[in-house]
Protein backbone atom coordinates (compact mmCIF):
# COMPACT_ATOMS: atom_id res chain seq x y z
CA UNK A 1 0.00 0.00 0.00
CA UNK A 2 2.91 2.34 0.68
CA UNK A 3 3.95 2.00 -2.95
CA UNK A 4 0.52 3.25 -3.98
CA UNK A 5 0.85 6.14 -1.57
CA UNK A 6 4.16 7.03 -3.21
CA UNK A 7 2.61 6.92 -6.67
CA UNK A 8 -0.37 8.97 -5.51
CA UNK A 9 1.87 11.48 -3.74
CA UNK A 10 3.95 12.08 -6.87
CA UNK A 11 0.84 12.43 -9.05
CA UNK A 12 -0.84 14.85 -6.63
CA UNK A 13 2.34 16.94 -6.26
CA UNK A 14 2.68 17.33 -10.04
CA UNK A 15 -1.02 18.14 -10.40
CA UNK A 16 -1.04 20.74 -7.62
CA UNK A 17 2.23 22.32 -8.88
CA UNK A 18 0.75 22.71 -12.37
CA UNK A 19 -2.45 24.10 -10.87
CA UNK A 20 -0.35 26.59 -8.90
CA UNK A 21 1.38 27.78 -12.06
CA UNK A 22 -1.96 28.29 -13.81
CA UNK A 23 -3.24 30.20 -10.78
CA UNK A 24 -0.25 32.56 -10.85
CA UNK A 25 -0.70 33.27 -14.55
CA UNK A 26 -4.39 34.04 -13.99
CA UNK A 27 -3.74 35.72 -10.62
CA UNK A 28 -6.51 33.60 -9.13
CA UNK A 29 -5.63 31.17 -6.33
CA UNK A 30 -9.27 30.11 -5.98
CA UNK A 31 -8.60 27.79 -8.93
CA UNK A 32 -7.44 25.40 -6.24
CA UNK A 33 -11.10 24.72 -5.38
CA UNK A 34 -11.71 23.38 -8.90
CA UNK A 35 -8.77 21.05 -8.40
CA UNK A 36 -10.13 19.57 -5.17
CA UNK A 37 -12.32 16.87 -6.71
CA UNK A 38 -9.92 16.31 -9.60
CA UNK A 39 -7.12 15.50 -7.17
CA UNK A 40 -9.05 12.49 -5.89
CA UNK A 41 -9.83 11.46 -9.46
CA UNK A 42 -6.11 11.48 -10.19
CA UNK A 43 -5.43 9.30 -7.13
CA UNK A 44 -8.14 6.86 -8.21
CA UNK A 45 -6.93 6.61 -11.80
CA UNK A 46 -3.22 6.35 -11.00
CA UNK A 47 -3.76 3.51 -8.49
CA UNK A 48 -6.52 1.62 -10.34
CA UNK A 49 -5.34 -1.67 -11.80
CA UNK A 50 -1.92 -1.38 -10.14
CA UNK A 51 -1.84 -5.15 -9.55
CA UNK A 52 -2.43 -5.92 -13.20
CA UNK A 53 -6.16 -6.39 -12.81
CA UNK A 54 -9.13 -5.23 -10.76
CA UNK A 55 -12.18 -6.52 -8.94
CA UNK A 56 -15.71 -5.15 -8.72
CA UNK A 57 -15.10 -3.19 -5.53
CA UNK A 58 -12.10 -1.40 -7.03
CA UNK A 59 -14.01 -0.58 -10.20
CA UNK A 60 -16.97 0.72 -8.18
CA UNK A 61 -14.83 3.02 -6.02
CA UNK A 62 -13.02 4.38 -9.08
CA UNK A 63 -16.27 5.10 -10.92
CA UNK A 64 -17.87 6.80 -7.90
CA UNK A 65 -14.83 8.99 -7.21
CA UNK A 66 -14.61 10.00 -10.87
CA UNK A 67 -18.32 10.88 -11.06
CA UNK A 68 -18.12 12.97 -7.90
CA UNK A 69 -14.79 14.67 -8.66
CA UNK A 70 -15.46 15.52 -12.31
CA UNK A 71 -18.98 16.78 -11.67
CA UNK A 72 -17.79 18.98 -8.82
CA UNK A 73 -14.89 20.37 -10.87
CA UNK A 74 -17.15 21.19 -13.84
CA UNK A 75 -19.71 22.84 -11.56
CA UNK A 76 -17.09 24.98 -9.82
CA UNK A 77 -15.45 25.89 -13.12
CA UNK A 78 -18.76 27.09 -14.59
CA UNK A 79 -19.55 28.98 -11.38
CA UNK A 80 -16.17 30.72 -11.41
CA UNK A 81 -16.42 32.01 -14.98
CA UNK A 82 -16.29 35.80 -15.01
CA UNK A 83 -16.19 36.08 -11.20
CA UNK A 84 -12.49 36.65 -10.60
CA UNK A 85 -10.68 35.46 -7.50
CA UNK A 86 -12.89 34.26 -4.65
CA UNK A 87 -13.05 36.71 -1.72
CA UNK A 88 -11.34 34.24 0.65
CA UNK A 89 -8.22 33.95 -1.48
CA UNK A 90 -8.26 37.66 -2.32
CA UNK A 91 -8.17 38.37 1.42
CA UNK A 92 -5.27 35.95 1.85
CA UNK A 93 -3.42 37.68 -0.98
CA UNK A 94 -3.78 41.05 0.77
CA UNK A 95 -2.74 39.62 4.14
CA UNK A 96 0.35 37.91 2.78
CA UNK A 97 1.55 40.93 0.80
CA UNK A 98 4.78 40.58 -1.15
CA UNK A 99 5.19 36.93 -0.07
CA UNK A 100 1.74 35.92 -1.31
CA UNK A 101 3.04 33.72 -4.14
CA UNK A 102 5.43 31.70 -1.98
CA UNK A 103 2.97 31.33 0.89
CA UNK A 104 0.16 30.32 -1.46
CA UNK A 105 2.32 27.54 -2.94
CA UNK A 106 2.77 25.88 0.45
CA UNK A 107 -0.31 26.92 2.46
CA UNK A 108 -2.91 26.68 -0.30
CA UNK A 109 -1.75 24.26 -3.00
CA UNK A 110 0.69 21.91 -1.27
CA UNK A 111 -1.34 21.86 1.92
CA UNK A 112 -4.46 20.91 -0.01
CA UNK A 113 -2.52 18.20 -1.82
CA UNK A 114 -1.33 16.80 1.52
CA UNK A 115 -4.87 16.79 2.89
CA UNK A 116 -6.04 15.01 -0.27
CA UNK A 117 -3.57 12.20 0.34
CA UNK A 118 -4.71 11.80 3.93
CA UNK A 119 -8.38 11.67 2.96
CA UNK A 120 -7.76 9.42 -0.05
CA UNK A 121 -6.97 6.45 2.20
CA UNK A 122 -10.13 4.53 1.16
CA UNK A 123 -9.19 4.85 -2.53
CA UNK A 124 -5.59 3.74 -1.99
CA UNK A 125 -6.60 0.95 0.38
CA UNK A 126 -9.15 -0.60 -1.96
CA UNK A 127 -6.68 -0.57 -4.86
CA UNK A 128 -3.93 -2.22 -2.85
CA UNK A 129 -5.65 -5.62 -2.62
CA UNK A 130 -8.14 -7.62 -4.68
CA UNK A 131 -10.58 -9.73 -2.68
CA UNK A 132 -13.01 -10.45 -5.50
CA UNK A 133 -16.15 -10.20 -3.38
CA UNK A 134 -18.93 -7.70 -4.08
CA UNK A 135 -20.81 -8.04 -0.81
CA UNK A 136 -23.66 -6.44 1.14
CA UNK A 137 -21.38 -3.65 2.37
CA UNK A 138 -20.71 -2.64 -1.23
CA UNK A 139 -24.43 -2.44 -2.03
CA UNK A 140 -25.18 -0.50 1.17
CA UNK A 141 -22.28 1.85 0.53
CA UNK A 142 -23.45 2.47 -3.02
CA UNK A 143 -26.98 3.28 -1.77
CA UNK A 144 -25.59 5.75 0.78
CA UNK A 145 -23.33 7.32 -1.87
CA UNK A 146 -26.27 7.84 -4.22
CA UNK A 147 -28.20 9.66 -1.47
CA UNK A 148 -25.22 11.96 -0.88
CA UNK A 149 -24.70 12.55 -4.59
CA UNK A 150 -28.33 13.55 -5.02
CA UNK A 151 -28.11 15.98 -2.10
CA UNK A 152 -25.00 17.65 -3.49
CA UNK A 153 -26.16 17.73 -7.10
CA UNK A 154 -29.69 18.95 -6.41
CA UNK A 155 -28.46 21.42 -3.78
CA UNK A 156 -25.94 22.92 -6.21
CA UNK A 157 -28.55 23.11 -8.99
CA UNK A 158 -31.11 24.82 -6.71
CA UNK A 159 -28.50 27.35 -5.58
CA UNK A 160 -27.48 28.10 -9.15
CA UNK A 161 -31.10 28.66 -10.22
CA UNK A 162 -31.69 30.89 -7.18
CA UNK A 163 -28.67 33.09 -7.94
CA UNK A 164 -29.98 33.66 -11.47
CA UNK A 165 -33.29 35.03 -10.14
CA UNK A 166 -32.52 36.73 -6.82
CA UNK A 167 -33.19 40.43 -6.63
CA UNK A 168 -30.15 41.40 -4.55
CA UNK A 169 -27.10 39.96 -2.81
CA UNK A 170 -28.83 39.96 0.57
CA UNK A 171 -31.58 37.56 -0.49
CA UNK A 172 -31.25 34.04 0.99
CA UNK A 173 -32.29 30.69 -0.49
CA UNK A 174 -34.73 29.01 1.93
CA UNK A 175 -36.60 26.57 -0.32
CA UNK A 176 -35.98 23.09 -1.70
CA UNK A 177 -33.28 21.14 0.11
CA UNK A 178 -32.10 24.44 1.57
CA UNK A 179 -35.26 24.55 3.67
CA UNK A 180 -34.04 21.55 5.69
CA UNK A 181 -30.29 22.20 5.91
CA UNK A 182 -28.21 25.33 5.37
CA UNK A 183 -25.61 23.29 3.51
CA UNK A 184 -27.17 20.43 1.48
CA UNK A 185 -24.18 20.37 -0.86
CA UNK A 186 -21.67 19.91 1.96
CA UNK A 187 -23.94 17.38 3.67
CA UNK A 188 -24.15 15.46 0.40
CA UNK A 189 -20.36 15.38 0.07
CA UNK A 190 -19.99 14.05 3.60
CA UNK A 191 -22.59 11.33 2.98
CA UNK A 192 -20.85 10.25 -0.24
CA UNK A 193 -17.63 9.66 1.66
CA UNK A 194 -19.47 7.65 4.32
CA UNK A 195 -20.81 5.53 1.47
CA UNK A 196 -17.30 4.96 0.16
CA UNK A 197 -16.17 4.07 3.69
CA UNK A 198 -18.87 1.37 3.89
CA UNK A 199 -17.70 -0.13 0.61
CA UNK A 200 -14.09 -0.30 1.84
CA UNK A 201 -14.90 -1.35 5.43
CA UNK A 202 -14.78 -5.18 4.90
CA UNK A 203 -11.15 -5.00 3.72
CA UNK A 204 -8.33 -5.57 6.22
CA UNK A 205 -7.60 -2.10 7.59
CA UNK A 206 -10.85 -0.86 6.08
CA UNK A 207 -11.75 0.81 9.36
CA UNK A 208 -9.30 3.56 8.36
CA UNK A 209 -11.85 4.68 5.77
CA UNK A 210 -14.16 5.62 8.65
CA UNK A 211 -11.45 7.94 9.99
CA UNK A 212 -11.10 9.57 6.56
CA UNK A 213 -14.85 10.15 6.42
CA UNK A 214 -14.85 11.60 9.92
CA UNK A 215 -12.02 13.99 8.98
CA UNK A 216 -13.94 15.12 5.89
CA UNK A 217 -16.97 15.82 8.08
CA UNK A 218 -14.84 17.85 10.49
CA UNK A 219 -13.29 19.85 7.63
CA UNK A 220 -16.68 20.66 6.15
CA UNK A 221 -18.33 21.57 9.44
CA UNK A 222 -15.47 23.20 11.35
CA UNK A 223 -12.87 24.45 8.86
CA UNK A 224 -13.39 24.96 5.15
CA UNK A 225 -17.12 24.77 4.47
CA UNK A 226 -19.76 25.91 6.93
CA UNK A 227 -17.67 28.47 8.92
CA UNK A 228 -16.71 30.50 5.82
CA UNK A 229 -20.32 31.05 4.81
CA UNK A 230 -21.47 31.79 8.35
CA UNK A 231 -18.78 34.47 8.67
CA UNK A 232 -19.49 35.88 5.22
CA UNK A 233 -23.18 36.45 6.02
CA UNK A 234 -22.70 37.42 9.66
CA UNK A 235 -24.29 40.85 9.05
CA UNK A 236 -27.08 39.62 6.78
CA UNK A 237 -30.32 39.84 8.78
CA UNK A 238 -32.18 37.46 6.46
CA UNK A 239 -29.43 34.88 6.82
CA UNK A 240 -29.41 35.23 10.59
CA UNK A 241 -33.15 34.49 10.64
CA UNK A 242 -32.57 31.54 8.32
CA UNK A 243 -29.74 30.37 10.57
CA UNK A 244 -31.99 30.35 13.64
CA UNK A 245 -34.69 28.35 11.88
CA UNK A 246 -32.67 25.86 9.82
CA UNK A 247 -30.34 23.03 10.81
CA UNK A 248 -26.71 23.77 10.10
CA UNK A 249 -25.79 20.44 8.50
CA UNK A 250 -27.99 17.37 9.00
CA UNK A 251 -31.37 17.91 7.28
CA UNK A 252 -34.41 18.32 9.49
CA UNK A 253 -37.66 20.23 9.53
CA UNK A 254 -37.21 23.98 10.12
CA UNK A 255 -37.89 25.61 13.46
CA UNK A 256 -40.49 28.30 12.91
CA UNK A 257 -40.00 31.15 15.36
CA UNK A 258 -43.00 33.05 16.67
CA UNK A 259 -43.01 36.66 15.60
Amino acid sequence: MWTLYGISGAAVFIFMALLFLVAQVKKDNSIVDIGWGLGFVIVALTTFGYQGGFDGRQLLITILVCIWGIRLAVYLFIRSMGRGEDYRYANFRRQWGSRATLIAFFRVFMMQGFIMLLLAYPIIRVHSEQIGVFDLAAYLGLAVWIVGFMFQTIGDWQLRQFKKKRRNQEEVLTSGLWRYTRHPNYFGEAVMWWGIALIVLPLPGGWGALISSLLINLLLIKVSGVPFLDRRYAHNLAYQQYKRETNRFIPWFPRIESR
